[in-house]
């Protein structure tokens, strides 16, 4: 037999082998059942219609903020106000693009809190189809604004009715579940992108009750505030935050929003103006396979207690440093960064049974919580350490107050707070992340940066290896980065 008549044998034999085992194995063994493929709608047919009903009830978010002059365009102000009798304005209008939705009739619209905040003013304009109010533009009232959860309530005042949008049940999300996001991605109106949901529960550190859906739907800069919608045509989530990696600032196929639920729980009070939380009163830390060994834990889970405020509900109830948090009023607790969002999602007031591990066996403790407040985390925060030295060197960038000057060169306004980045090493965690000279850090693991103290404080609490997400403001624009603390 010849070298070509050996191939061909070979080949026909490959094939009568693959052919076999199909016939053996039931043909295709990855392909979906029968019920599968009959419950299966028309993904086209479907996107488009939730596209052709849903995108009238999304809407343009442009917040405005007066900024100060540059020194460069101070001295041209100055020049023209010899010649001219009325000089140029000494201050311009700077203007931030996001995005919205409708959920009430009467003109109550969801959106991000970063999308509004510091804004002077508030413009929301329509697309195409919302009724009378196609193309127009209204100034919003701010209703309420939650940065803990990056969400906000706006108002406007319609001519007529409008389209809404239902809030779903995020919780009935499973990965894999088509899902639709609808904004205006760098001003683009009414701009949509389909993709799947690829995780639940992602921990970015972007707020304060991290939970966050993991989507490949394309979100980018001027989507935030935005709904993702499942294929039902209802809201799942708000779209929030981008994963770029490196010096890229486009989509990469990591997007992430904010579970509806989340934000249903506390709608009602966010119409009145006033968000009321439960709070424990305990410092906490994560449990890895070093700490669950040397506490006699069989699992890495739970939410270690690293300190109890004093006169706190968890103090009252006898909590006690190194008690490990596994159930929460019947809520499994899997790690510490969940943790406050069960406790955040009870109202003050609410007594809840808490499962811990304390020297190795299972108590279980009552306590009645009290309520939440900025003042109660900064007393417990006073005698946060600051960052060591060696840290801040490994961590790749050099930071500056914001002062009257760097607000001038960025062109940024009075009540812009946090500080400037003005050095970065390429190769450097800093640089890694996407952090570039130029930037202002306004906050890290959502915890509001306004001076080089508290940047200290937040680096030197944060847990080494740890990697959060850092909010910056880059040519006006609002966008972030990640940085990961090195390890001493």
């Amino acid at each position: 037999m010849t070298k070509t008549e050996n191939k061909q044998s070979f080949r026909a034999s490959a094939i009568l082998l693959a052919i076999a085992f199909s016939l053996y194995s039931g043909a295709v063994p990855f392909a979906p059942t029968g019920e599968a493929l009959a419950a299966s709608p028309d993904f086209s047919k479907v996107f488009a219609d939730v596209a052709r009903t849903r995108t009238p009830a999304v809407v343009n978010i442009s917040a405005k903020q007066k900024v100060e002059l540059s020194k460069k365009e101070e001295q041209l102000r100055q020049f023209y106000g010899r010649i001219f009798p009325t000089p140029p304005p000494s201050q311009r209008e700077r203007q931030s693009l996001g995005s919205g939705f409708i959920v009430e009739k009467d003109g109550y619209i969801l959106t991000n809190s970063h999308v509004v905040t510091g804004a002077e003013e508030i413009v929301v304009s329509f697309g195409d189809g919302n009724g009378g109010d196609k193309g127009k533009e209204y100034v919003a009232k701010l209703v309420t604004i939650d940065p803990k959860l990056d969400v906000a309530l706006l108002k406007i005042e319609p001519n007529e009715p409008l389209v809404t949008l239902e809030m779903g049940d995020s919780d009935k999300l499973e990965v894999g579940d088509w899902v639709m996001a609808i904004g205006n991605p760098f001003g683009l109106s009414q701009s949509v992108t389909v993709g799947v949901v690829s995780a639940k529960g992602r921990i970015i550190r972007a707020t304060d009750y991290d939970d966050f859906i993991q989507t490949d739907a394309a979100i980018n800069q001027g989507n935030s505030g935005g709904p993702l919608l499942d294929y039902h045509g209802n809201v799942v989530g708000i779209n929030t935050a981008i994963f770029t990696g490196g010096m890229s600032q486009g989509n990469i196929g990591i997007g992430f929003a904010i579970p509806i639920n989340a934000v249903k729980k506390i709608y009602k009070e966010l119409k009145e103006g006033h968000i009321r939380r439960g709070w424990l009163g305990v410092e906490l830390w994560g449990v890895d396979k070093e700490i669950a060994k040397s506490l006699g834990l069989k699992e890495e889970e739970g939410a270690l207690i690293k300190r109890v405020t004093k006169g706190s509900p968890a103090d009252k109830a006898g909590f006690e440093p190194f008690d490990v948090i596994v159930e929460f009023d019947g809520e499994y607790v899997p790690s510490h960064t969940i943790l406050p969002r069960i406790v955040a999602s009870h109202k003050p007031g609410s007594k809840v049974k808490v499962v811990v591990y304390r020297g190795g066996t299972k108590k279980t403790l009552t306590v009645t919580l009290g309520e939440f407040s900025d003042e109660k985390v900064a007393a417990m925060e006073d005698d946060t350490p600051q960052a060591p030295e060696k840290i801040k060197s490994a961590l790749g960038l050099t930071v500056v107050e914001l002062s009257s000057e760097w607000r001038q060169r960025l062109e940024l306004g009075k009540s812009a707070k946090g500080v400037v980045v003005t050095e970065v090493d390429p190769r450097s965690p800093a640089g890694a992340g996407g952090i570039r000279p130029g930037d202002v850090i306004t906050s890290i693991g959502n915890k509001a940066v306004s001076s080089l103290t508290e940047f200290d404080k937040i680096i030197g609490s944060a847990e080494p290896g740890a990697t959060l997400l850092v909010m910056l403001v880059r040519g006006g624009d609002n966008t972030g980065a990640m940085l990961t603390i090195p390890k001493e």
